[in-house]
């Protein structure tokens, strides 16, 4: 049965809808009781406003997220935030929104790169991001693959983020905030912009978008080398980069390349990623290496870093009332890889700093 830090925990990964922070950071976590003999927990959280869909829609979120894990009955009380807290919060975010996301130091750019498309550094890219979160970090994701862009689908995402003001609010999904060039197309359509327009839009993402407090921003960019990558690299001149390959000797003598520009434009490479590694029967648990062995480890050798892990072929547990197609449950034995990753990936940064 749920504990009340790990209750809080969960809670911590919903954000208050109207104030874009999440409950625990606003301390909008009231009161938890819990009856172990009942498996029941109840809440009371606090809200900027009551009585609206947005409360609705947070109530659902609390007793979806609480009863995937453990609890089998939940009882939400709702109340309003503070006026005392209300203007602590506005005071607060005042002075986050003064510096520029470029220019704010205490986030950490790290950026998803691959040599070719097709090898899964989108993948990579929202599993990561959703780890980081899982482990307690404020995590941002801006889908830069702007022609190709996939990670609202992939994560289930089924809402557009909002405008207030002159600001653009992302959407929150595991905890993460997301924005997409795919939340500003209709039908799917294509992408038929060249190089400067393309470039302008990622300056909007950075710019122009309410981030909030982040501790990390991963940037799944475009694979190869072209305009948007180069725009990408020439925007952040601070930034860490994870290759994506596959166990192929081709793809990782073309992710090869994507490592030497990251190398050429100051960016560190923190690490490789092999997606992809092997398939393992189910029936008997033999390992087929359907796209051959090693590329990931010789990738590492020649950029002179880590191989942070290798990813199998396996399809996530898909959960038909909260459909997120491409992310794994964090007892997946690709989730639990993906834990391992994001591990690595803040150890390796809080240590070179």
């Amino acid at each position: 049965m749920l504990t009340n830090e790990q209750v809080l925990s969960l809670l911590g990964t919903i954000n208050e809808p109207f104030l874009n922070k999440s409950l625990v950071e606003l301390d909008a976590v009231k009161e938890i009781s819990i009856k172990e003999e009942k498996k029941h927990v109840s809440v009371k959280i606090a809200l900027l406003k009551t009585g609206t869909a947005e409360q609705m829609q947070i109530q659902t979120q609390i007793v979806q997220l609480l009863k995937q894990n453990g609890a089998e009955t939940v009882g939400i009380r709702f109340t309003e935030i503070t006026e005392e807290e209300k203007g602590q919060f506005i005071k607060e975010n005042d002075e986050n929104s003064t510096l520029s996301l470029l220019d704010n130091k205490k986030v950490q750019f790290l950026a998803i790169a691959s040599g070719k498309g097709g090898v899964g550094k989108s993948t990579v890219s929202v599993n990561l991001a959703v780890a980081l979160a899982r482990l307690g970090k404020k995590v941002g994701i801006i889908d830069a693959d702007i022609y190709g862009f996939s990670v609202p689908d992939m994560m289930g995402i089924t809402t557009r983020p909002v405008i207030r003001g002159e600001r653009i609010i992302p959407v929150d999904r595991f905890g993460v905030k997301v924005i997409s060039m795919g939340f500003f197309v209709e039908d799917n359509s294509p992408i038929i912009w060249r190089g400067p327009m393309l470039g302008k839009m990622l300056q909007q993402f950075f710019t122009e978008v309410e981030w909030g407090d982040l501790d990390y921003l991963l940037l799944d960019l475009p694979p190869g080398t072209g305009d948007v990558a180069l725009d990408v690299h020439s925007m952040l001149p601070s930034c860490k980069e994870i290759i994506v390959t596959t166990p192929h000797p081709t793809a990782s003598i073309v992710a090869a390349r994507a490592g030497v520009m990251a190398l050429k434009t100051n960016h560190e490479i923190i690490g490789v990623v092999e997606n992809m590694s092997y398939f393992e029967s189910k029936k008997t648990g033999e390992k087929e290496y359907v796209f051959g062995k090693g590329g990931g480890e010789r990738l590492a050798k020649e950029l002179q870093t880590t191989l942070l892990g290798q990813l199998p072929l396996q399809q996530p547990d898909w959960d038909e009332e909260d459909f997120a197609p491409s992310i794994y449950d964090k007892d997946h034995p690709n989730g639990k890889i993906y834990t391992s990753i994001a591990e690595q990936v803040v150890e390796k940064i809080v240590l070179n700093k």
